[in-house]
């Protein structure tokens, strides 16, 4: 079984997606279940997962009515405010929606890089693994050192990184980021993605190569059992169709045996999130 392990759905309102700039219009509109459904038949994916967008949790809500309605879709990544004091009482409410699968926050768009150190955000963090939910890890590169640390604080807890922490690919290899993605490969809680790399890439212009050492890097470092393949749909139709997004990942693995190109595009999903 092949899964897509990272995947948006919306319904577009101004204000909820402020991060879609006027240089995104492409995706201001919405794009639901069954834009995505063809897609995945097409190109032999078998389901997908879906991730929030929107830190709300309506959105965690629109999403697993998203996967109830549509089989296509595993598991949900959803939403609640890890700070608020009553989150366990949310976490709890969220516990009876077997579809829900694990919880994220857009780190990346916090201006304090230490923000997943705050003792609210940690607390919520802390309460994650007894009601059986992962944790996606959305940072930029100057943020891994926080998240170093918040896995470092957290062993039993499920980590992933997303968008391998986004690295800027069109200016080539950065060793900080190198040497960190290493570090937090270090410890078998985190997996990591290999999803939203072409628009990381100066004016959505790249070619298969340029992502090589990005992906040489985690794979190394991660090993064929804590990789994931992510389309980021449908934020990657910004630099690419789907099935060029997909061939990316899939070209590069042609070079490793069938187990660990099984590993990385379905069964280390199904694994990490509990499908």
């Amino acid at each position: 079984m092949q899964i897509d392990s990272h995947q948006h759905f919306w319904n577009y309102h101004p204000d909820r997606h402020s991060w879609i700039t006027e240089e995104m219009q492409l995706l201001r509109r919405d794009y639901l279940p069954e834009d995505l459904e063809p897609l995945l038949e097409t190109h032999g994916i078998d389901g997908c997962v879906a991730v929030q967008a929107e830190p709300s949790e309506r959105e965690t809500r629109f999403l697993l009515d998203c996967a109830r309605n549509h089989p296509i879709i595993k598991g949900v990544v959803g939403w609640v405010d890890l700070r608020d004091p009553a989150v366990e009482e949310r976490l709890e409410y969220f516990s009876h929606f077997p579809l829900l699968k694990g919880m994220r926050h857009i780190v990346q768009d916090e201006p304090d890089d230490r923000f997943m150190m705050r003792p609210d955000f940690r607390n919520g963090i802390g309460l994650l693994a007894r009601y059986g939910l992962t944790y996606d890890i959305l940072v930029y590169p100057r943020q891994l050192p926080a998240a170093l640390e918040l896995v470092r604080e957290f062993p039993e807890q499920r980590f992933v990184l997303d968008h391998i922490a986004k690295p800027k690919i069109s200016e080539g290899m950065d060793p900080r980021w190198q040497q960190r993605i290493r570090d937090l490969a270090a410890h078998p809680n985190v997996f990591c993605k290999l999803s939203g790399m072409v628009t990381e890439t100066h004016g959505f212009r790249w070619s298969k190569p340029d992502f090589h050492p990005f992906m040489d890097t985690v794979m190394q470092a991660f090993g064929s059992e804590r990789v994931l393949f992510g389309s980021d749909w449908p934020v990657c139709l910004l630099a690419g169709r789907y099935g060029a997004v997909l061939d990316i990942v899939l070209s590069y693995l042609q070079e490793y045996p069938e187990a660990t190109r099984q590993a990385v595009m379905g069964d280390n999903a199904r694994r990490f999130y509990g499908l």
